[in-house]
């Protein structure tokens, strides 16, 4: 059983590295920034990645910036996208684990701890969806994530610029921010409503929602003081 699961994650990043690959194209076309590398811990290490959720384009920024950083990261991602079965194919070939959203969805949520433990990189959005532009709230999930696994390295993403993507020919400009969150500490004490609202809140200082379409390419120079 050990063996089958070292074979399949083994398949997962060769499919995943492989589809960075086919994506080169695009990441050039988006001009893409990275910024904050140096919040990453050793890839041994427990990851928690949380992320703002404008754009359909903010989990393949992520997931290119983490692949190529040698952390192929799975996302917990609405379970109706594996109602196409080459999306299907494709999603559960690189390992991403399927969330009810809405429904309390206890199974992701202990796939997702279980892959922390077994010191793997994950992905949650804790709006739950795109933000459309609104300011949205932020699901306990991701709370319960850290309360669960102590031991995780959390990191967060503001992806800016994804929002442009629909403004075709114009090229956006995309740029992904690491870092860590504030008080990390004050975590292990803090209810599962107010962890979460504080990580987005971080996160949302940096990078207000911005609707698809509107001019999301002037990018501010790094956090609002």
């Amino acid at each position: 059983m050990i063996l089958a699961g070292v074979s399949e994650q083994a398949a997962g990043v060769g499919l995943y590295r492989l589809l960075v690959l086919v994506g080169v194209p695009l990441r050039r076309w988006c001009r893409l920034e990275v910024r904050g590398r140096e919040a990453l811990p050793p890839r041994d290490a427990s990851l928690l990645v949380v992320a703002n959720h404008d754009s359909m384009l903010d989990p393949l920024v992520i997931a290119d910036t983490l692949v190529r950083a040698g952390r192929p990261v799975r996302f917990l991602a609405m379970e109706r996208l594996w109602r196409w079965r080459p999306v299907a194919w494709v999603l559960d070939g690189i390992r991403q684990i399927p969330i009810r959203r809405g429904a309390g969805d206890t199974d992701a949520l202990q796939a997702a701890i279980d892959a922390l433990a077994d010191r793997e990189a994950i992905c949650i959005f804790p709006e739950g969806r795109l933000s459309r532009g609104r300011e949205l709230h932020a699901h306990t999930g991701v709370a319960r994530l850290i309360h669960a696994s102590p031991e995780t390295h959390i990191v967060l993403a503001a992806v800016f610029g994804g929002t442009d993507l629909v403004r075709f020919p114009r090229r956006p400009l995309v740029r992904i921010e690491l870092f860590r969150p504030a008080d990390v500490e004050r975590s292990a004490a803090e209810d599962h409503a107010a962890l979460a609202t504080r990580l987005l809140g971080e996160i949302r200082e940096r990078v207000p929602p911005v609707a698809a379409g509107r001019h999301a390419s002037d990018l501010p120079a790094g956090p609002r003081r």
